[in-house]
């Protein structure tokens, strides 16, 4: 695995955040590091890491899909138990890392306070979900959920149309796709929305944390 990319919070600390990438774009992306400067801007403590496949990627520059989803949750794991000493600490990331933290096993989820994502695929592309929201009918972490509206792998409309465990909240950004990015005719902007999502986390964080 990759070294970690660790950003102090800025001000009085609320709380680490253990961030991880989606599918397709490193720890980096021009995303992660906007989104990072705004959590760090409100008092989180950010933590990046990469997944096995991303982080051969970056050695030998192959695009390669990502890693079974075994080697994601033992990644996730390792990470966890690595920062396990970091209080209130939190998980979560956008996308496909974002999911994965959703399906770690109890013993793993007790060591976090809550899981914050962004962008959650519950389905693909014109799909339907299948079993990828099974696990979230009866989920007992608190979990906060940063979705466009007209996300393609999940509709504000679709969302609200399952069975879902009363600990997710959701938080949506008007018009947001599946990186929370608003059309210009929308009149927002993805630095207004990733302002907006580093605020509601730092009000999860505060409130779970109390």
């Amino acid at each position: 695995m990759s070294n970690y990319l660790v950003d102090k919070a800025k001000g009085k600390k609320l709380a680490t955040y253990l961030f991880a990438h989606g599918a397709g774009a490193p720890m980096d992306s021009d995303w992660m590091n906007d989104l990072t400067l705004k959590l760090t801007d409100v008092g989180i403590e950010v933590i990046r890491f990469e997944f096995p496949y991303m982080n051969e990627r970056r050695e030998n520059g192959k695009k390669r899909p990502p890693n079974t989803k075994k080697v994601l949750l033992e990644t996730w794991t390792e990470v966890i138990s690595k920062h396990a000493r970091k209080s209130p600490l939190f998980i979560g990331g956008k996308s496909m890392g974002g999911r994965m933290a959703t399906l770690l096993d109890e013993k793993t989820l007790a060591k976090v306070k809550g899981i914050i994502n962004f962008g959650f695929p519950f389905h693909a592309p014109g799909k339907e979900p299948k079993d990828r929201i099974d696990h979230l009918e009866k989920f007992k972490i608190p979990t906060l959920i940063h979705q466009g509206t007209r996300d393609s792998m999940g509709t504000i409309e679709e969302v609200k149309s399952y069975s879902l465990s009363k600990k997710l909240k959701f938080h949506w950004l008007e018009d947001g796709d599946h990186s929370l990015k608003p059309r210009v005719k929308s009149g927002h902007t993805l630095d207004e929305h990733l302002l907006k999502v580093a605020q509601e986390s730092a009000k999860f964080i505060e409130k779970i944390s109390k």
